[in-house]
């Protein structure tokens, strides 16, 4: 198993041990000094050669699995599509993703809405945590909080994925208010002009790449501003005929298996909601 950032060494061997997996953890490079997309080259890298490796370290290279919360299921997500089909390598086994952070396009969708204020990760905190990550600068993220980042005509080509009107309604329950658009803000999408790349945002992922992912685990949590990513890349999973298995935590918050490993931070349904994760780890 391949497991990239968010990850504890504690996490890693309580995932190992009730596994009974090789997983072996990314040094990546980190940002500021090296932004996008060094970090996902770098787990992309490591992923390639322990796939052509794998049985130097006992493992049946198509039993391997890409696991990864919050930034780190990002980068599996990114990772999966970036060596979809490649003839050369052994086919991923699976992909867990945990709370991952999948689009850059619209940045009020109903959970971003919801949970902008929630702990652990406030919407602005998650914006500037992602625009770090894609130009190794720290900038104002009002106007993309607000949605000014994108021009007309690369909104529209997105929207086909990225569209409140395919989260499903009992999600919209605790407040939804659909948003105009502000005026497109040439300057800051100049700085964010990457952000609608795939590797980026998998979420925005052809389907011909989409089809060619192996079978995911995804984990959602109702007080998260992820949420909607989450749901909205199930769908396409789904509509592409690849094998989803979705897990929703409804009194979850995002960050609720960082403390996996350590009694001191989990949350006490901690190792309930990883028994989950397990399973799916366990039928690969």
């Amino acid at each position: 198993m391949m497991c990239f950032s968010g990850l504890t060494d504690l996490a890693c061997r309580r995932i190992a041990r009730e596994t009974d997996s090789v997983v072996m953890t990314v040094a990546f490079r980190l940002v500021p000094e090296h932004p996008f997309p060094i970090p996902i080259m770098d787990c992309s890298t490591a992923t390639m050669h322990f796939l052509k490796n794998a049985e130097k370290y006992g493992v049946d290279p198509h039993r391997i699995v890409l696991y990864g919360e919050s930034s780190g299921g990002s980068f599996a997500a990114a990772v999966s599509e970036y060596l979809a089909g490649r003839k050369d390598l052994p086919k991923l086994g699976g992909q867990v993703l945990i709370y991952p952070g999948l689009q850059a396009v619209d940045f009020n969708l109903p959970s971003y809405q919801q949970n902008h204020s929630f702990p652990l990760l406030f919407k602005k905190r998650a914006l500037k945590l992602a625009t770090l990550l894609l130009t190794g600068k720290e900038i104002n993220v009002e106007g993309v909080m607000k949605n000014a980042h994108l021009p007309e005509h690369v909104w529209m080509k997105y929207r086909k994925w990225v569209n409140p009107d395919d989260i499903p309604e009992r999600f919209k329950g605790r407040g939804y208010v659909p948003m105009d658009r502000p005026p497109f803000n040439q300057e800051l999408y100049e700085i964010m002009k990457e952000a609608t790349n795939p590797m980026f945002s998998p979420l925005l992922a052809e389907d011909d790449v989409i089809r060619q992912l192996p079978k995911t685990f995804l984990l959602t949590c109702e007080y998260d501003v992820f949420r909607d990513d989450g749901l909205l890349f199930k769908k396409r999973l789904e509509d592409n005929d690849v094998p989803v298995t979705w897990y929703h935590i409804e009194d979850g918050v995002h960050g609720i298996l960082f403390g996996l490993g350590n009694w001191l931070l989990q949350y006490p349904e901690t190792k309930l909601h990883f028994q989950h994760v397990k399973n799916f780890i366990d039928s690969i």
